[in-house]
Order: structure tokens, then sequence, then C-alpha cells
């Protein structure tokens, strides 16, 4: 089982390797957003004149010194998502080119095959979320906004920041794992992800500043897996940030899990059911 899952597992990864144009678009939206919208909308500025400008601008944005600070640490949240776009779409291509056949009648155990994918849709949006906050604190260097990180390093930061992007990742892969083993033609595939990846996007806390919001989206993107994973990060890059949020990084993690657990669960009752042998 683990001989099979790991070999599997590489070839999904050199698949994800050979692939620069699913890297590129899942990177793409993301650097815009920091090249752009990072950029041009700074509300610093807009509270500038007021004497209580600095004190309003912490707690809008939760501890993080600047609004691209904040912005770029839910740029990780966006690439998890986006990064496990073609997770699924892979499902689909290869049940249209007859290699999920072939693979679901080989001596392989269906729950390598869906378990190789899984840990190839988690470890790629890892790599790309850190790249992505490389690249927003290089932005700062060459003199534009860029990534301020206020607190000091640790492990148990660092650990919690990756198992953060682990998480999400792992529960996004699972959910179009799932609508992939569901969906048969990758347009419907594409039509339904679309209208899934603003939604969650948009409800999250990833973009807009939490102290803007009134307090009926606060509760809705307070459940928002992209808010919970990016929390943690904001919890951790920035120093006293967690004094603006109820609850310690263990607890995002934790409803993070939960999420994760859903839709897992999910993915794997409905690939059992794509890769099971027909009568």
């Amino acid at each position: 089982m683990i001989r099979e899952l790991s070999a599997l597992t590489r070839r999904e990864l050199l698949r994800l390797s050979r692939n620069p144009q699913a890297i590129a678009t899942s990177l793409l939206i993301p650097l815009l957003y920091l090249l752009l919208f990072g950029q041009a909308f700074n509300i610093g500025n807009l509270l500038s004149s007021s004497p209580n400008g600095q004190v309003y601008l912490l707690q809008a944005l939760r501890g993080a010194p600047t609004y691209f600070s904040y912005f770029a640490a839910g740029m990780t949240g966006f690439v998890a998502l986006t990064a496990t776009l073609f997770i699924g779409a892979n499902v689909i291509f290869d049940r249209l080119f007859g290699v999920l056949k072939r693979t679901s009648a080989s001596p392989v155990s269906p729950t390598a095959i869906f378990g190789s994918r899984l840990l190839a849709g988690m470890i790629q949006p890892v790599g790309l979320a850190f790249l992505v906050l490389g690249i927003a604190i290089f932005l700062g260097d060459i003199g534009l906004n860029g990534l301020k990180v206020t607190a000091a390093f640790s492990i148990v930061g660092a650990v919690e920041i990756v198992l953060a992007i682990l998480i999400v990742s792992a529960m996004f892969a699972s959910l179009f794992l799932a609508i992939g083993f569901s969906i048969e033609q990758p347009q419907s595939y594409f039509a339904v992800v679309n209208a899934i990846n603003l939604p969650v996007l948009l409800t999250s806390a990833a973009l807009y500043p939490w102290g803007t919001m009134p307090a009926w989206f606060q509760t809705v993107a307070s459940y928002n897996p992209i808010t919970l994973a990016v929390t943690v990060l904001r919890e951790n890059l920035f120093a006293g940030a967690t004094s603006y949020y109820p609850y310690g990084p263990a607890v995002y993690l934790g409803g993070l899990a939960a999420w994760a657990v859903a839709m897992f669960l999910l993915a794997t009752f409905l690939a059992a059911r794509a890769l099971a042998p027909k009568g």
C-alpha cells in the first residue's frame, strides 16, 4: 500500500511539474492582485489625515502594519484555492483518455489512487504559497508596497503556518477531487469550480479589511476556510495581532481540520463509486 501510494504520488507530482501552464495560472492571478490591487488600494492613505488613523488602521486590519501586509497574507489562501483547481480536472481527463480505467483495473488499490492525487494536491500549494509570500516581501525591497513581517520568528509559528496551508490545500483538493469524480465533461467541471472559486474568495477575509465589514459579513467570513487559514498566518506574521482575534492559531487550525475531514469523506465516497468495478 505504501509503495503504491508513493509511486502514484511521484507520478502525480511529475505530471504537475511538467505542466508549467497550470503552475503559471495558479500564480498569475495572485501576482496580479499583489501588483495591481494591493499596490493601488492603500487604506493607510485614507486614514492618514485622521489623528487616530493608526489606531483605526490596526483595528481594521487586526494588527497588520499595512493593508498590503494584510492582503499578502490573504493571497496565500487564494493560492491554495487556485492551485488545487486542476486536481479535479486531471481526474476528468484521465477518465476521457482511459488512464483512470486502466489504473483502476490494475492491482493498485482505489485508496492509493485517490490518496496519491490528494497528496499531490496538498504539496504543490505549499511551495506556491511561500513563493507568493517571498514575492510580497521582495516588492517592499524594490520600493513598492511590500509585506512587513513584524513578529519574531518561531519554530512553532512556522509549523502552524505550514499546517494551515497544508490543511486548507487538503480541503480544497478533496473538494475538487469530489467534483472531478462526479462530473464527466471538463466544460461542466470548470463551470462548477468557477462558480465556487470567486464566492469562496469574496466571502473570506483574504481581501477585505475585517474592521470595514458589516457584522453579517464578518459572521459569514469567520466560518470561511480561507479566513481560518489566513488568520493563522496573520497571527504568526504580525506582532500583537493575536490581541485582535478571539482565538489562538490552534482553534483556527481545528476549524480548518473539520472542513478538511468533511471534504475528505465526501471525496472518498465519490472516488470509491467511480473506481468500483462496473458490473
